[in-house]
């Protein structure tokens, strides 16, 4: 029974593997729209303004296009909108509903659309890279010294192999189910490392139990 869990577990693994590969290679990783190339205007109303009103003219104009609204004044009475793409067309009618709808006399002219480059993923990772590295290393260093009963080398190379087949797995994932790379993603990235690590004791005690039996 337990045999047959571990190849099915094993086939699931290596489809995941190479099915996020291919997504990878094929569609690249998705971003959230913040992360994506997109276009942002601001806008600065004078006066204050509920979000739900601007959201329902920005869904008006672009439709299902991921949007966010953000406050750029501390007293709310300016906002940027980012979105994938914004056409002169799209501007001039948004800045025309919220004339209307607030009774300002805002200028489509002397609003401009800023192009807003990609930030790619390895820039996103990389403050995290440095303090990852030294945590593995003194993970490493606990479990060589906590199982330094069992085979050094076996310990070292199959703590290295969970902990990065963990985040492979984990890499294969997003990639399949298109999750966005964005403010959620170290944090299950973390979560994941956590769970690898507690894998590699779990495996050691039980090589350790296994090793106690055959001495008795």
């Amino acid at each position: 029974m337990k045999q047959n869990s571990t190849k099915i577990l094993v086939a699931l693994i290596a489809i995941i593997l190479v099915v996020g590969a291919i997504m990878i290679f094929t569609k690249g990783l998705a971003f959230e729209l913040k992360y994506q190339e997109n276009q942002k205007i601001e806008i600065n109303l004078g006066k204050e303004y509920e979000e739900n009103d601007i959201r329902i003219i920005t869904n008006e104009i672009f439709g299902k296009q991921p949007l966010t609204i953000q406050a750029i004044e501390v007293y709310k009475d300016a906002l940027s909108i980012t979105t994938t793409n914004i056409t002169e067309e799209q501007k001039t009618e948004l800045i025309t509903k919220i004339n209307e709808k607030y009774a300002t006399e805002l200028n489509a002219d002397e609003i401009k659309i800023e192009n807003v480059a990609h930030i790619r993923g390895r820039d996103i990772i990389k403050p995290y890279v440095i303090p990852f590295i030294v945590v593995t290393i003194v993970i490493l260093a606990y479990l060589l010294i906590r199982y330094n009963k069992l085979n050094s080398l076996e310990v070292l190379t199959q703590s290295i192999g969970i902990i990065v087949l963990a985040q492979l797995v984990l890499l294969g994932i997003m990639a399949i189910t298109r999750m966005p790379i964005g403010q959620f993603t170290i944090p299950t990235i973390l979560l994941v490392y956590m769970l690898s690590t507690y894998i590699c004791t779990a495996k050691f005690d039980e090589d350790l139990e296994s090793m106690k039996e055959i001495d008795i």
